[in-house]
């Protein structure tokens, strides 16, 4: 049901608690700005090596689920009603959701024998598009002809983001656990969203309760799959760059060990030489 401007739900969003928005500024924020070590990552090395393509599938899925759960929530919908220009809050709850499916920019790795093809990642890409166009159309249908139906329609939204959610991470588990190195995925990434997903789960129960738990329950789930995630990698990439620089210490050692086995040849021969050396040697 849909609050008029003046109504008491209203008037507490026109005066909101100032350290409830600066706490859920600073969430958007830190959801916006952890994407940048992966993005920077994956720009410097000039590959997406080491991202499943099917992680950035069913990650964006579930994104678009997971979105189209808090705009169908009565509690989200009453909140929107009270605004004059549904466009900014649209706008505003886009770019919250939107970097869950920020991985999908990203290319296959260009190394064959490991990752997929581009042919994969086209598909991909319109099975996202086609996933979200479905959505919204039946999102529409409930909210202007069968209203009745939204709250059963979330909650299915929310659960479906929820697996998906779940499925995401084992592809891209799997693959970091063959690679046995993290590659291309960013540690400092999983490092800021990891406890951001348990704060921003507290932040969405807060307001919508018990009752959205569809909306902050995929939260929970997402940040202790990638909780995991990384602990595989932190552990991952102290193996290997432990194994860089033993490999690293061993190239040195016989360089070394070559160069002194060559000034201890020479100085054999210098010691054989004497007046009586012919000046032409013949080899044996």
């Amino acid at each position: 049901m849909f609050h008029p401007p003046t109504s008491d739900r209203c008037l507490a969003l026109a005066h909101p608690d100032y350290i409830n928005f600066v706490f859920s500024i600073l969430i958007l924020l830190g959801i916006l700005l952890s994407y940048l070590p992966q993005h920077h990552r994956i720009i410097s090395r000039k590959s997406s090596f080491g991202l499943s393509p099917y992680f950035v599938l069913l990650g964006t899925t579930s994104g678009t689920c997971q979105f189209a759960n808090i705009l169908t929530l009565p509690g989200s919908r009453a909140d929107m009603a009270c605004c004059r220009d549904d466009g900014v809050s649209g706008l505003f709850l886009f770019l919250i959701y939107f970097p869950r499916a920020t991985p999908g920019t990203t290319n296959p790795a260009k190394d064959a024998d490991k990752q997929p093809s581009f042919k994969t990642a086209v598909i991909v890409a319109w099975i996202c598009i086609a996933h979200a166009f479905v959505t919204a159309i039946i999102s529409i249908y409930f909210t202007l002809a069968h209203p009745a139906g939204l709250q059963s329609w979330a909650n299915f939204l929310g659960i479906l983001s929820t697996v998906l959610a779940v499925i995401q991470y084992f592809p891209q588990i799997w693959t970091t656990y063959l690679l046995k190195r993290v590659a291309s995925l960013s540690i400092p990434m999983m490092c800021i969203q990891t406890p951001g997903s348990f704060v921003w789960a507290a932040s969405l129960a807060s307001r919508l309760g018990v009752e959205g738990w569809s909306a902050w329950g995929v939260y929970v789930v997402t940040g202790c799959l990638q909780g995991t995630l990384l602990v595989m990698g932190v552990i991952y990439e102290l193996r290997w760059r432990r194994k860089e620089r033993e490999e690293l210490e061993g190239r040195i050692d016989a360089a070394n060990q070559g160069q002194m086995d060559g000034q201890v040849d020479t100085d054999r021969r210098v010691e054989d030489v004497s007046e009586q050396t012919p000046l032409i040697r013949q080899e044996e």
